[in-house]
């Protein structure tokens, strides 16, 4: 009789386990890096938000590998998520873990990077990227006057399919001041050869992009900037004007333009509102950031999970082309922040305490 009721005991226990009785993790939550500031805040802004919607939520991070992010996912898989929200490190190679989870019946928010060439995707939470790029030449335009001004155009990872929508954004803007003359890029050849055209194909923009890459990577971004330095004549210098993708891509490449004696003046872009990005705006060595209020996009992300967990449909105002679908999405707004604004937008806001600054 013991050993029946120890057989009945074992039985019951992986039944329940696997009716996720014992599933400790509702939201699985998973980001690119942990080696880059934007991710930390996302996580932190993550944990406390969902504590305080009490739902139980677990967050793993990629560190830059696309087959570290599928474990992760599996993992989650395991814990019994019903919702999963992925930043993918690569938004092609990002669809195996999509379908994995889709396999799992779990519903699949794409976060921030959408993922690609898979219908395994149930929502898109992200900025409005194109108008993150738009904003950059924005600013660029409003500080350039009369013609020839040297441009250097930088962008984040080929593999990020946000790269490419930030650079359509920037070259919509961009694009006619440099076909009529306002501007001359300095660094893209290919660029150059395309300067006459407004819209490009995603072939046109690899090509561009291939050159000026970042990788998302501040070494890289570095090193880059050097090079293009080390090649370009005295006349490529003096007052130039850098559309940077990001923000810690941005303080390496003005770091590097800055250590230029032969540049005299820089306006460069970026974009997340780092705290070392702000520092570097208010002492005059960054531009300009585009603020994305990550507490708006984790809510709107959290909203999303609630909704898809009640059965219910997150809401909608535009789709993305995955390639393979069109992803239902609300792009959260964004806010462009130089020197000026910048007390009123980070630390009015509530965003940011004024005691991480110098001298605002």
């Amino acid at each position: 009789m013991k050993r029946v009721l120890v057989v009945l005991s074992v039985f019951l226990f992986f039944a329940v386990l696997a009716g996720g009785v014992f599933a400790q993790v509702q939201v699985g939550i998973v980001l690119p890096t942990k080696d880059e500031p934007r991710w930390i805040q996302d996580q932190t802004r993550f944990l406390d938000a969902l504590k305080t919607a009490g739902v139980s939520a677990e967050v793993l991070f990629s560190q830059g590998d696309s087959a570290k992010e599928k474990a992760n996912v599996e993992t989650l898989i395991t814990k019994g998520i019903k919702v999963l929200i992925i930043c993918p490190q690569d938004g092609t190679a990002a669809a195996a873990a999509a379908n994995a989870a889709a396999q799992a019946k779990v519903k699949v928010i794409s976060y921030d990077r959408l993922i690609r060439d898979t219908a395994a995707v149930d929502y898109y939470v992200t900025f409005d990227s194109v108008q993150v790029g738009a904003a950059w030449g924005k600013f660029l335009v409003s500080k350039a006057t009369g013609k020839a001004n040297n441009l250097y155009l930088y962008a984040g990872a080929a593999s990020d399919n946000n790269a490419f929508l930030f650079f359509e954004g920037a070259w919509s803007v961009l694009q006619p001041k440099i076909a009529d003359g306002t501007f001359v890029v300095q660094n893209s050849d290919k660029a150059v050869g395309l300067s006459k055209k407004a819209k490009l194909s995603r072939d046109e923009q690899a090509s561009i992009i291939g050159q000026v890459t970042t990788n998302w990577n501040f070494s890289d971004a570095k090193n880059k900037a050097e090079a293009n330095l080390t090649a370009a004549p005295a006349k490529a210098k003096g007052t130039v004007y850098i559309c940077a993708p990001n923000d810690g891509t941005a303080r390496a490449i003005a770091d590097a333009f800055a250590a230029d004696k032969q540049v005299t003046k820089y306006y460069i872009t970026g974009q997340d509102a780092e705290i070392p990005s702000l520092q570097y705006i208010i002492d005059g060595k960054q531009s300009m950031t585009v603020f994305k209020d990550v507490r708006t996009l984790v809510s709107d992300a959290i909203a999303a999970a609630v909704a898809f967990s009640k059965g219910q449909t997150p809401a909608k105002t535009t789709t993305y082309d995955n390639g393979k679908i069109q992803v239902p999405s609300k792009p959260t707004a964004i806010v462009t922040v130089t020197k000026e604004n910048l007390k009123a937008a980070i630390v009015d806001s509530g965003f940011l305490p004024a005691s991480n600054f110098k001298g605002l």
